[in-house]
């Protein structure tokens, strides 16, 4: 990776204020993300508050709660980490300030229109596609802005070869734009039926394997090793990792659709890649921990390595999970089953937010001039979200597996609805320790920003923002 040497323009190599502009605005999200995901829950134990009030409903409340930890929390926290990482890694300033700005501004107005025209009932019918059909155009805008303003850093790098991480990010933003095309405009315009059906699997697949994946692992292999002060373990298998990832995750979406009328070649290939991908995943769990050897007192003494590694366990048992759930013999047990459920919930909650609150935790007191506020608040964060997340995980899977045989013994509807509320009541309260964790981290962030300044230090990113 290349040191902190400015580009020859005479401004800063890392915009300050950018970075804590969109770490605000990600928990910001988060909150309001976790707190509707817990009032859905509310549904499944005969709670829910908003009964009979439409813009309210339960199936769009659950719609704002996946929306805004994908495009409100994820985007933003990822948005803010490229650019401290990535001007870092290529020696070279992303391409302008003010175009920053634009598209920080823009997309919350993107993520409110999105808030308001889900819960006015203005929903698209496509998972993690619902951002009502006129805020697509400003999406698509959006990622062509994106990658006008990052990868320029990559373009006039003086690096002979490319840190891995820009490899993911390149790949990472290209990629964004053609899925969110391919998954919100094909099945809704163009490819109707069973083909619009495989299309909106891939891009469900897609938006987690084509830009979350690449992101988190592309700002993993900034962080960890930066953090840990040591090179990464192997150049190597980070390149078979981002390779394995280019091949084999674009043909997963399939395998949401198994014992559908879409060919089954398409479905066995689906299958087969999936699996493979467990293996890719293996590789970088192992490069990770090999990083770690030597240096594992840290997962004790460094929170944010904590945050990162209980995330990457996360990810390996989520893989493990998904080759097994996706072979035919397994699905006729767990389809439509809360076992699906708990399994994306710890990819998106315990694999890539872990790893977006493990990066706040280490860049926020940089941002802010100052320590923590309350260092133990974000240690209680941790440990609920951890325990929250653990809990709700065992417990949807359980509550999946039976329910799936429940069905298959043809039981009635009923008996299976009766017999998963016990474990509904446990992920709601999982949940709440979860929404706690989060509001903790969100008011020791305010908190911090706020807070009295050190009269040694240097002027913070948060002030230059507010100028």
């Amino acid at each position: 990776m290349s040191q902190d040497v400015p580009a020859a323009a005479a401004r800063p190599l890392v915009i300050r204020g950018l970075v804590a502009a969109h770490f605000a605005a990600a928990v910001a999200s988060l909150v309001v993300s976790v707190t509707g995901g817990f009032l859905f829950s509310l549904l499944f134990v005969q709670r829910y508050p908003f009964e009979g009030v439409e813009l309210l409903s339960p199936g769009r409340v659950r719609m704002v709660h996946t929306n805004l930890i994908a495009f409100g929390f994820l985007f933003n926290g990822f948005l803010g980490a490229l650019y401290w990482a990535l001007p870092r890694v290529t020696g070279r300033p992303v391409l302008d300030a003010r175009l920053g700005w634009l598209i920080f501004w823009v997309w919350q107005g993107v993520l409110l229109a999105v808030f308001l025209g889900i819960l006015a009932g203005h929903a698209q019918a496509v998972e993690w596609g619902e951002t009502p059909v006129w805020i697509d155009p400003a999406v698509v805008l959006g990622a062509v802005l994106l990658m006008v303003q990052f990868l320029p850093c990559v373009a006039r790098s003086g690096e002979k070869a490319l840190y891995v991480t820009a490899w993911y990010v390149t790949a990472g933003l290209i990629w964004t734009g053609l899925t969110y095309i391919m998954g919100n405009y094909l099945p809704q315009f163009f490819v109707p039926g069973a083909s619009g059906a495989a299309i909106t699997g891939l891009y469900i697949h897609d938006l987690v394997g084509l830009f979350v994946t690449p992101m988190g692992w592309g700002l993993m292999y900034y962080f960890v090793p930066t953090i840990l002060k040591k090179p990464v373990f192997s150049h190597g298998l980070s390149l078979i990792g981002f390779w394995g990832l280019a091949f084999f995750y674009p043909l997963n979406g399939v395998h949401h659709f198994l014992y559908s009328p879409i060919p089954m070649y398409a479905q066995y290939g689906a299958v087969v890649s999936t699996v493979a991908v467990e293996v890719v995943v293996t590789t970088v769990i192992v490069n990770f921990f090999m990083t770690l050897r030597g240096r594992g007192d840290m997962l004790r003494t460094s929170l944010p390595i904590r945050w990162f590694f209980t995330g990457m366990v996360f990810y390996f048992i989520t893989c493990l999970q998904c080759a097994y759930q996706v072979t035919l013999t397994a699905q006729k047990i767990v389809h439509f089953t809360d076992w699906v459920v708990g399994h994306s919930h710890l990819v998106m909650f315990g694999v890539f937010s872990f790893w977006v609150l493990g990066m706040i935790e280490h860049l926020w007191p940089r941002l802010a001039g100052r320590e923590w506020h309350a260092p133990a608040w974000n240690a209680w964060c941790y440990w609920l979200s951890t325990i929250g997340m653990s809990a709700m995980f065992v417990t949807l899977v359980a509550a999946g597996l039976l329910q799936g045989f429940l069905w298959k013994e043809l039981a009635p509807w009923e008996a299976s609805v009766v017999s998963s509320m016990p474990f509904w009541l446990a992920r709601t309260l999982s949940g709440v320790m979860i929404v706690l964790g989060i509001f903790l981290f969100g008011l020791n962030m305010l908190l911090t920003a706020f807070a009295p300044a050190p009269r040694t230090e240097a002027r913070p990113a948060l002030a230059a923002a507010r100028e």
